[in-house]
């Protein structure tokens, strides 16, 4: 797949972007003359990949649409170790089972990025645990390990860091740059793979592969190198923050564990200084339309289009234009001041962190509950007197409907989807109640 952009070449888009951290010698040259074979590794260490991940999905994105081909390796087979880039101390082992797991879901979550089907170019996943889990120890130390000193092993960013610490590094954790380089020379011989692409924190391991393509390969015939790499920036915010998993409630790709609202929420949110690098590099908007974003950042931030157009574009990026549809109507129901139209999930979703009281179902049958005694109850309210007084004034609702009187009974019917209701005491404070049998 070829796709018509205003960039000559797949590195003139990443550098413009801002997604180009550090290249390979003639790595560049490469991906404007020729058509590669590209993959960027994936950790199943997690049940989710993160929004840091999009920086590298983005990128076998565009190298796609430059008619590259991407591939995503799952760590099946590295994830039994685990990366310790990054770290400070030593990863729990998972199981398989849960490490199987984890690489379905993020199976899952990579196919809505990437064109499978298109000629010539398809993009592929591959498990690298079909050949690590079947690896035998000694001819790997014989074939592979011999091509390493444990001193250029020392000095790598990952792990050099571990060694000043009491808890230090283990052998596992300190043979994992071994292994990446492993699964470059395997999908570089097997499938005519001859890039790698990564984050930053990346570079020292995928330097590793290219050196050991080289020392049992060597170079081309006119001397060119077989293996490039080329690494993406860490994204950070205007105010140092690493932007990723590390940010205090990050959302993931998973839907079932971040919401369409909050990933949506989430970039709406985006200082101004933050929004148009981010735009840069987390959607396909070109560059007369980011220039108009940026153009209305500095003239109107006030109207904050940019940051709109940011989380429409990436939620529909993630969760398609049903993920984005659902987005946008909890967001207008919820600001608007009318959560009648929401689901009990939306509604959960939504005032996610607020206060939540359980009642049983027979708290509701018969003559029910007053309101004024289910709002002192959800701690809405101090008093029966307190509940009138804020009742008459107009500043109490259920569900998003305005209570008129605070002696009105409270039944069953009233949950929304059988399971809870919602109170609403002035403009922002909400109280949920849920029903328990």
């Amino acid at each position: 797949m070829t796709t018509h952009t205003e960039f000559a070449n797949v590195a003139e888009e990443l550098e413009w972007r801002g997604a180009l951290f550090d290249a390979t010698p003639g790595a560049l040259h490469a991906l404007a003359t020729e058509k590669v074979m590209c993959y960027n590794g994936f950790d199943p260490t997690a049940s989710s990949l993160h929004i840091g991940n999009l920086v590298p999905i983005m990128g076998l994105v565009r190298l796609q649409r430059h008619g590259h081909t991407p591939i995503a390796l799952v760590g099946g087979g590295t994830g039994m170790i685990g990366d310790p880039s990054g770290r400070v101390e030593e990863r729990t082992l998972m199981s398989i089972t849960q490490i199987d797991e984890n690489v379905d879901a993020i199976r899952l979550q990579l196919e809505p990025f990437l064109d499978f089907n298109v000629k010539p170019n398809p993009a592929r996943i591959i498990n690298n645990a079909s050949w690590l889990r079947t690896t035998n120890l000694l001819e790997f130390l014989r074939d592979v390990g011999k091509h390493f000193t444990v001193n250029s092993m020392m000095g790598r960013e990952s792990v050099k860091g571990r060694f000043d610490r009491d808890s230090g590094i283990s052998f596992t954790e300190f043979s994992y740059q071994l292994l990446q380089a492993y699964d470059f020379l395997t999908l570089f011989e097997q499938e005519k793979v001859g890039f790698q692409a990564g984050g930053s924190d990346q570079w020292g391991n995928i330097l590793g592969g290219v050196e050991l393509i080289r020392k049992i390969h060597g170079a081309n015939s006119d001397g060119r190198p077989r293996a490039h790499g080329i690494v993406y920036p860490l994204v950070v915010s205007s105010t140092g923050e690493k932007f990723g998993k590390s940010i205090n409630g990050a959302p993931t790709l998973d839907p079932n564990q971040t919401s369409p609202y909050k990933l949506y929420q989430f970039f709406l949110n985006v200082a101004d200084a933050d929004v148009v690098p981010y735009t840069k590099l987390f959607t396909l908007l070109n560059q007369m339309h980011i220039g108009s974003l940026t153009e209305a950042v500095r003239v109107e931030p006030e109207k904050r289009e940019a940051q709109r157009t940011l989380a429409e574009e990436v939620t529909r990026t993630v969760h398609g234009e049903n993920g984005l549809v659902q987005a946008l109507k909890v967001t207008k129901a919820f600001f608007g001041g009318d959560i009648s139209a929401l689901s009990a999930d939306e509604m959960e979703d939504v005032l996610d962190g607020s206060t939540v009281t359980e009642i049983n179902r027979d708290q509701l049958t018969g003559s029910g509950m007053k309101f004024s005694e289910l709002a002192i109850a959800a701690g809405s309210g101090k008093s029966g007197g307190d509940v009138r007084r804020t009742v008459q004034q107009g500043g109490m609702s259920l569900n998003g409907e305005q209570i008129e009187d605070a002696g009105r009974a409270v039944l069953i019917d009233d949950l929304v989807d059988g399971r809870l209701m919602v109170i609403r005491r002035g403009r922002k404070n909400y109280a949920i109640v849920k029903l328990v049998d």
